[in-house]
């Protein structure tokens, strides 16, 4: 009996225990499995961030938007991919960069990748200003000393159900204020006085994801206390457009650049290179057209690339203009066949909705021609490369609405003497269709890697610029590619003349240079020889020539003909014609002075150039791209005979009053005062350009070469002579000499106490100069002049004293 109750006493302890251990174990795995159970239930899941509310667009990357929250969907097999992010201006304020910003410019350009790293997704930035082929030891030490920059940094929202992919989420970093994307530089910031991007005003416009590309469109709103306008807002709002394209994985074999031939390049320092220095190699921008059939090509047929260049024309384009747009375009077909390639280029109509849903203009896949409707004065032709081989990926033109309104003031201006349908506001419509196709043209010529080339107008003889039968066979310039716009050299009476540029032999040259194919050749240095036999083959046609140095005279802007001060006697003898019948082609026809304005400020601008083109030959330098193989120099000093005429000319056009472009008739209905003003800033112009640090200093190494040459001493003791050639006689100063007689002597009194001008021959010539002036005007101030002009020469020499011996 005791037994039994030990034992069930044992009993009564034990089995407690072991089920309150049960019970506590039991316990104990619920608050696991619950746990287990929350721990699963936080974390997020794919069908967290894509909901019923959340619209997806299919592309290179999904993007989903859930209530204006937008995240890429990147899959996995990306990570690593080169692809270029290129940010560009899409609507700006009025007034932004001084005007010299315009919608659609490129702000900035780079390749940038996705990788993981830990539990976050970064876009760094790829540079390619240094490079190595990764097969060779020096590699790691290009990759070690340049490290890339992270963009930005993603966590992982999670990832897609079948986890090949990762989501994150965009929002904050295109409505952040980063740098690298901005549109703001920080020159824009200072002139602006920005203080902050105003989060609370910036949003994502909207992201749409094609199969190549992905395009976003932002609106940043800056806080800035000088807005470039609408200045009371203290504000700045600018449109942004991000494209992110993919590079393509078969690499296109690039050509190299050679800067005799004109083309937009990309570059790069190789440290691959066996030669004792790393090499910077170079090459030009151009689309990849690979013909069709090879073997037919290499037999000199003409065949067609396996993928054409098209433009697609802008809907909004207005219908009476589109048949010019795609002229503009398909003139280039004809260069291309110069190359070996047939149909390839062209434009096309864009296709209606019904033909293809899926069709955008945003598209990297399209090409376009936009059509902006903007008081802009302006067209542009940009294009997007990829940094790695120069192939030029993708292109869109822009055509702003007021540009023809510019063509249309120059062609009265420049050709209205001798072409009587360019007398009128009323610009026929088959010229001014004529002038809008050869402006598209221009920049299909930039999409297609060819930038300015301001010699090829220097190319032909002025005199056959009068001559109807080669203006219509070779245009005005030998390149459209020049700016050289209208035929201002061909006189009344002058028959069947070409007054508007078109395409020219440069530019079948240019495209077959850049774009045949070179048979056999594997490599881009195997293709060098070829492509040096087709220059050196032209080169000592000046038709073939590339050139745009700024202190090259041959090389100016908006010049035609081969002797500028030939060309530009024949211009004034037009423009005299133009400016005494302004009035009756402008006001008088539309009784309101509101042209008459206009033109007549754009008539003194076309003065001024005829000027500059004169002025560019005295202390100007040709330059002559070549190799050593070639003869010859490369830069060669304008004669003096040149210059010297060219001194005298601008006397007699330039510094002597122009009583003709003074004209009461016009001056008295369009403005109430600035008339001398006006007059002495663009004889300022001239005068500035002439007696100018660098171009003194260019004359004066010119001697080193050659003693005979126009010296500096010699261009500024003709330039005194001149413009105070009055001291001489017994002669009253008109009012516009007195002032320019005045800036003359300030200017050089700004040279000769320039500290950068102290160790050289400039001050010594301003110094022994302006004594000979001081000299000058002591003899003529006591002459029988009115009053004024006496006045006039003690106030010059009182300056004088005071430039000599300042207190």
């Amino acid at each position: 009996m005791k037994k039994l109750l030990l034992f069930s006493m044992i009993l009564a302890f034990t089995f407690p225990s072991e089920m309150n251990a049960q019970k506590k174990k039991s316990k104990e795995n619920n608050t696991e499995e619950t746990a287990t159970k929350s721990q699963k239930s936080k974390t997020p899941k794919y069908a967290d961030f894509v909901t019923k509310k959340t619209t997806t667009d299919e592309g290179l990357f999904k993007v989903h938007n859930t209530d204006n929250k937008f995240m890429y969907e990147i899959p996995k097999n990306y990570f690593g991919k080169e692809m270029l992010l290129v940010t560009r201006i899409k609507d700006i304020p009025a007034g932004l960069g001084g005007g010299y910003v315009n919608a659609g410019s490129k702000i900035n350009t780079q390749v940038v990748v996705w990788e993981e790293f830990q539990n976050k997704i970064l876009l760094k930035v790829k540079s390619y200003n240094a490079v190595a082929n990764d097969s060779l030891p020096i590699y790691k030490s290009v990759k070690a000393n340049n490290l890339e920059p992270i963009l930005f940094a993603f966590d992982i929202a999670t990832q897609n159900q079948d986890s090949t992919a990762v989501l994150v989420d965009v929002t904050k970093f295109f409505t952040s204020d980063i740098q690298a994307i901005s549109p703001l530089p920080d020159s824009y910031r200072k002139r602006y006085k920005v203080k902050r991007l105003d989060a609370s005003r910036s949003f994502i416009n909207s992201i749409k994801s094609y199969p190549e590309n992905i395009e976003v469109v932002q609106d940043f709103t800056f806080d800035a206390a000088e807005p470039p306008s609408n200045s009371s807002t203290n504000t700045i709002t600018i449109r942004v457009n991000q494209s992110m394209i993919v590079l393509p994985e078969d690499k296109m074999m690039p050509r190299v650049y050679d800067e005799r031939v004109g083309y937009f390049s990309i570059k790069n320092v190789d440290y691959s290179s066996e030669a004792l220095k790393a090499d910077e190699k170079r090459y030009i921008r151009r689309w990849r057209l690979e013909p069709k059939d090879i073997n037919a090509y290499n037999r000199g047929e003409l065949v067609e690339p396996i993928k054409p260049i098209v433009y697609y024309l802008d809907p909004g384009t207005p219908d009476k203009l589109k048949k010019y747009i795609k002229q503009g375009v398909d003139d280039w077909a004809k260069v291309f066949e110069t190359a070996g390639f047939k149909n390839a280029i062209m434009a096309k109509y864009p296709p209606t909705e019904e033909e293809d849903p899926e069709f955008s203009m945003e598209d990297v896949r399209y090409s376009s021609i936009r059509y902006v409707a903007s008081t802009t004065r302006n067209a542009t032709g940009p294009s997007v490369s990829d940094p790695r081989t120069g192939e030029i990926l993708e292109s869109d033109i822009i055509w702003y609405h007021n540009h023809l309104r510019s063509y249309r003031n120059r062609y009265l201006l420049e050709t209205g003497a001798a072409n009587p349908s360019a007398r009128t506001l009323d610009t026929p419509a088959e010229e001014i269709g004529e002038m809008m196709r050869m402006v598209i043209s221009h920049e299909v010529g930039h999409a297609l890697g060819l930038p300015h080339n301001m010699a090829a107008s220097y190319a032909y003889p002025v005199d056959s610029l009068r001559s109807g039968k080669f203006t219509q066979k070779m245009g005005i310039a030998a390149t459209i590619m020049d700016y050289a716009r209208y035929n201002y050299i061909a006189q009344p009476g002058d028959e069947n003349i070409r007054f508007i540029r078109q395409l020219g032999p440069y530019d079948h040259y240019a495209i077959n240079w850049g774009y045949r194919k070179i048979p056999l050749a594997k490599t881009p240095e195997q293709e060098v020889k070829t492509l040096d036999k087709w220059i050196e083959e032209k080169a000592d046609d000046p038709i073939y020539r590339f050139g745009g140095a700024r202190f090259d005279p041959s090389a100016q802007t908006e010049g035609i003909g081969n002797d500028q001060v030939k060309a530009s006697t024949y211009g004034m003898k037009n423009l005299k014609i133009v400016a005494e019948n302004l009035p009756s082609w402008t006001s008088d026809q539309t009784n309101n002075y509101e042209d008459l304005s206009e033109l007549y400020g754009e008539l003194l601008g076309v003065w001024s150039r005829y000027v500059g083109h004169v002025s560019g030959n005295i202390g100007g330098v040709y330059e002559f791209n070549k190799k050593p193989v070639q003869n010859g120099m490369v830069y060669e000093a304008v004669s003096k005979k040149k210059q010297k005429e060219a001194m005298v000319w601008l006397h007699k056009n330039a510094f002597e009053t122009q009583d003709w472009l003074i004209n009461p008739e016009i001056l008295a209905n369009i403005n109430e005062n600035g008339y001398t003003e006006r007059i002495l800033s663009l004889q300022n112009r001239q005068l500035y350009t002439l007696l100018n640090s660098n171009k003194l200093e260019m004359m004066i190494d010119a001697e080193v070469i050659d003693a005979n040459n126009y010296t500096a001493l010699d261009m500024i003791r003709d330039l005194r002579t001149g413009i105070f050639s009055e001291t001489n006689y017994t002669k009253n100063v008109d009012v516009f000499r007195r002032n320019l007689q005045k800036s003359m002597i300030n200017r050089m009194g700004i040279l000769l106490n320039s500290k950068d001008n102290q160790n050289s021959d400039i001050s010594s010539i301003v110094r022994g100069e302006l004594e000979a002036l001081n000299f000058q005007l002591t003899v003529a101030k006591n002459r029988g002049v009115n009053r004024i002009t006496k006045y006039h020469y003690r106030d010059c020499l009182a300056n004088i004293k005071e430039i000599l011996n300042p207190k």
